[in-house]
């Protein structure tokens, strides 16, 4: 009876380029990771893969490791120094092995010797396995990134996933492979506005920053552009550019002041946004939770433009105070407290929208 050999033969693992590059370019169409990008991760894989094979290859350098790779092949390559003495293994090769693989080869020169891929071990294969992965997700994350490093100063929709006990709000924005986690700090928060998970919110685009697990962006309610971004939405007049917003103050939750102006004749720019019956003013009321909305027409001339901005109070003159950015304001004796506002309100976003002091005065001071 023959005797059974039980040494167990080394395991091969051969790899299909045709079918690995059919599968990158469908990586490329579906999550948007170029194929090139993913070559080269493949080829630090198997770089990686040798030197993870043997004992005695994990001193090898990564540059020392040629990757050649084509949808028509795969090849490795170990660059080693010829040498009459060895003396590092992993880097040397004695000058008469050299030249059984290249006759020609000298003392001093370099000379790459194949590397048979099949018998890579199953350590090796784990290792090209996991440098792949780690690619793509790297490279996913990136995709991401990008996308949202674009939409910075941007309206987003998103779901509330979480309201951290600090205060701070975590938002699910975008679609399946673009999807991300927004934060959204108690900074941002429109005072008094309570978040439940599940619920939907817009949010204006702060900045995006790269981070570990993808990008990390952060948003806000409170931002004067949100204002802007949902005027936008709701008033075709802005999109289509026959109305401009110049300006906004806000004070979030409570009160804010828009200036427009119209770029065509005949376009009345301040019934634009409130729309049939209040009704696009009223959407982006509600949008920031009852917060109230003057919307002013903006002008050239100062003092018309701080005359506006009072309102709903009357204003009887405007006069400029010579050499500064700044104002006397008269206004009749029962229209003071509305000019002014609560707790100075009216007069406070009447001057950050127009970015210049006012001093308002009854008219039995002006007289007096």
């Amino acid at each position: 009876m023959a005797k059974r050999n039980s040494k167990k033969q080394p395991e091969t693992h051969k790899i299909d380029c045709a079918e690995v590059f059919a599968a990158l370019r469908d990586l490329e169409k579906t999550k948007g990771i170029p194929v090139d990008y993913m070559i080269e991760r493949m080829k630090q894989g198997m770089a990686n893969a040798y030197r993870k094979d043997r004992e005695d290859r994990r001193d090898v350098p990564a540059d020392n490791v040629e990757v050649d790779f084509r949808e028509t092949g795969l090849s490795v390559s170990v660059i080693k120094t010829v040498v009459e003495e060895v003396e590092d293994t992993a880097l040397e090769i004695h000058v008469d092995a050299a030249r059984k693989m290249n006759p020609n080869a000298e003392i001093g020169e370099t000379i790459c010797i194949p590397v048979e891929v099949e018998k890579f071990s199953r350590i090796a294969a784990q290792t090209f396995k996991q440098v792949l992965i780690q690619g793509i997700r790297e490279a996913e994350r990136g995709v991401v990134y990008d996308n949202y490093a674009g939409k910075t100063q941007e309206l987003l929709t998103g779901t509330v996933l979480k309201v951290d006990p600090s205060g701070d709000v975590f938002v699910r924005i975008g679609q399946g492979q673009d999807q991300s986690d927004a934060i959204l700090r108690t900074g941002e928060q429109i005072p008094g506005e309570r978040y439940q998970e599940g619920q939907m919110i817009r949010v204006y685009v702060l900045e995006v920053h790269r981070a570990n697990r993808g990008p990390l962006v952060h948003v806000s309610r409170t931002h004067p552009n949100l204002v802007r971004r949902l005027f936008e939405l709701e008033t075709p007049e802005i999109m289509d550019g026959q109305v401009e917003i110049r300006n906004i103050a806000r004070e979030p939750g409570s009160r804010s002041k828009m200036a427009v102006r119209a770029t065509m004749e005949g376009i009345d720019p301040v019934g634009a946004c409130v729309g049939p019956r209040g009704g696009r003013v009223g959407a982006v009321v509600q949008e920031l939770c009852g917060e109230k909305i003057d919307i002013v027409i903006w002008s050239e001339d100062p003092c018309q433009y701080v005359r506006a901005a009072l309102s709903p109070a009357d204003v009887i003159s405007v006069t400029p105070v010579p050499g500064q950015k700044a104002c006397r304001v008269i206004v009749p004796d029962d229209q003071l407290s509305l000019a002014i506002g609560k707790e100075g309100q009216n007069a406070r976003l009447a001057a950050r929208l127009t970015g210049c002091k006012i001093d308002i005065k009854p008219a039995s001071q002006a007289e007096e």
